[in-house]
């Protein structure tokens, strides 16, 4: 017997078009000092290895904010996926909790299209349309990258 009712996942897309080169774009990704500058002064600790913690914190009106969770995928150049848990009082640190992140790069012409998945199936999950130059980090990420 199978279950028909399966969990429902929300899948979140957000794309952007950058005017610059793939290597910058993944820099701009996967170094702490670069992402510090774009995702909300997040200070990044990592190695990237698959199977490794990463952990993303930052301070917001005097309280500190982590996010934790595991390195999935890592592919220079190309993708990285990797698990998040956000913690709160009311939710457990349990895998249900967990939401995913994955960034995929494409290279069109000279410029460089970066691709966020957010696969999330918490109980607060929600469905959004797809989004791009009006999602805040987004644009916060173009800016840094195009001013050079």
């Amino acid at each position: 017997m199978f279950n028909i009712f399966k969990e429902r996942m929300a899948t979140n897309i957000s794309r952007i078009e950058i005017n610059t080169d793939l290597d910058k774009v993944w820099s701009a990704l996967t170094k702490p000092e670069l992402v510090k500058q774009w995702q909300y002064a997040s200070e990044l600790t990592t190695d990237w290895k698959i199977g490794s913690k990463i952990s993303f914190k930052n301070e917001w009106e005097s309280k500190v904010f982590e996010q934790y969770g595991t390195v999935l995928a890592f592919n220079p150049n190309k993708n990285l996926k990797y698990s998040l848990f956000f913690p709160r009082p009311d939710v457990e640190d349990k895998p249900k909790n967990y939401f995913e992140m994955e960034y995929r790069l494409t290279t069109i012409g000279s410029k460089t299209l970066l691709e966020i998945i957010q696969e999330d199936n918490r109980a607060d999950a929600k469905q959004e349309e797809i989004q791009g130059e009006e999602n805040p980090i987004l644009k916060s990420l173009k800016i840094l990258l195009e001013r050079e």
